[in-house]
């Protein structure tokens, strides 16, 4: 990208960018973003599959990354590349692994291209940019589109020399296109068990696997759906997850740490990595203990219970709404007292062994909360509300350290 700056309505023939121009560009990237995306699954619905599925998100950073890297480059054309293309080079080894040729890549890329090219153009007639300023900055997005084009090329290249048996690409697209979250077209998933030798259970069982991950071909069952090159590696297998298939896991990934989902339907694969990936996040907060394999079917209740951190804070608020107005320390305590109430339905005396006070004590707190929550303890439905919130914020106070 050039050094030399000039006034925007510069008549001087072809050459760089004034960087004055990149504070035009930058309040349109957002919407030229969308605008991008819109146009480009609509002329490759591959796309639209795939922003759907497990590295949508990794996709969507790596559009803008490109976007935006453009714009530094005019502000500053000493702006550093690396993340911009460290992403390209992913996009041309995720259109390898795919099995797919640069093609469509290349015509992403050059779509993108008309698409910023027509945003130009209203924006030039809205500040009375000169013909040849517009012509510049046609000149110098092409020329950047090139050059994504050729680090994509780099990666693919890269992921092919790598690859080795081309069933290996095939069983990445066979994987990804089972996690697609919207039915797929049962002949495309027919054709590509066939070219991959892959048989389509009826069941399947996702496992999240930590980054960075590496899988021993030689200790792994050979009907494993693998992508560990993914940002947030992951696995199929078929069936259930039997104490043959964990032991064979435990041999191929011996330095993985991994979450088991769920045995689903095919068709909800999805599903089970989500909750999959959802433990480990939970073991990051710590509030799942770690462990090189964790099973989802263990902790169904604290996913359930911690599924919507914002819908927990509303739920405590009404639930909780009788002690909001008492001194932290006495709420705290009638907190407690009422949680282990919800979980034993014990005595005074067995309470108190638990909250380590005296039975009166108990019997003190038990009339006050009587008193305080009224009928909120009577009626089920709201007795059990309560006690879910109660529970809810004990698990989630793991991460944190404090009291619920």
């Amino acid at each position: 990208m050039p050094h030399l700056i000039q006034p925007l309505d510069t008549e001087d023939p072809l050459g760089p960018l004034p960087q004055e121009f990149a504070a035009i560009m930058r309040p349109e990237l957002p919407s030229l973003i969308k605008e991008i995306g819109v146009e480009v699954t609509r002329a490759y619905p591959e796309y639209a599959r795939l922003l759907d599925g497990p590295n949508g998100q990794a996709i969507r950073v790596g559009v803008e990354q490109s976007l935006a890297s453009f714009v530094d480059l005019v502000a500053e054309p000493s702006s550093p590349t690396t993340l911009r293309d460290d992403m390209c080079r992913r996009f041309g080894r995720f259109e390898a692994y795919e099995g797919r040729s640069m093609d469509t890549l290349q015509g992403a890329y050059r779509l993108g291209a008309r698409v910023a090219l027509r945003r130009a153009k209203k924006v030039g007639q809205s500040y009375h940019l000169s013909p040849t300023l517009m012509l510049s900055f046609a000149d110098a997005l092409f020329a950047y589109v090139d050059e994504l084009e050729s680090l994509s090329r780099e990666g693919f290249l890269e992921a092919q020399s790598q690859s080795g048996e081309r069933s290996e690409a095939l069983r990445r697209r066979l994987l990804h296109l089972i996690l697609a979250g919207r039915p797929a077209p049962g002949s495309a998933i027919a054709d590509l068990c066939e070219q991959a030798g892959w048989s389509l259970p009826e069941e399947v069982t996702l496992v999240a696997v930590r980054a960075p991950a590496e899988l021993d071909r030689l200790n792994a069952d050979r009907d494993l759906l693998v992508d560990l090159s993914a940002p947030q590696p992951h696995l199929l297998v078929p069936g259930a997850l039997d104490d043959a298939r964990r032991s064979m896991l435990a041999q191929a990934l011996p330095a993985g740490r991994m979450a088991i989902g769920l045995t689903v339907p095919t068709a909800q694969a999805c599903e089970s990595l989500r909750w999959a990936r959802r433990v480990l996040e939970l073991v990051d907060s710590g509030v799942i203990d770690d462990a090189p394999l964790i099973r989802c079917e263990d902790h169904l209740l604290t996913l359930w219970l911690l599924s919507d951190p914002a819908l927990l804070d509303q739920l405590a608020q009404r639930e909780l709404a009788a002690v909001a107005g008492i001194s932290a320390t006495r709420r705290e305590r009638l907190v407690e007292t009422l949680r282990i109430w919800l979980d034993t339905r014990g005595t005074a005396a067995q309470m108190g062994a638990l909250l380590d006070v005296h039975p009166q004590t108990v019997r003190y707190r038990m009339r006050s909360l009587e008193t305080i929550f009224g009928d909120q303890l009577v009626d089920p439905e709201s007795r059990f509300a309560t006690e879910a919130v109660l529970r809810a914020l004990r698990l989630r106070s793991r991460a944190t350290g404090t009291s619920p």
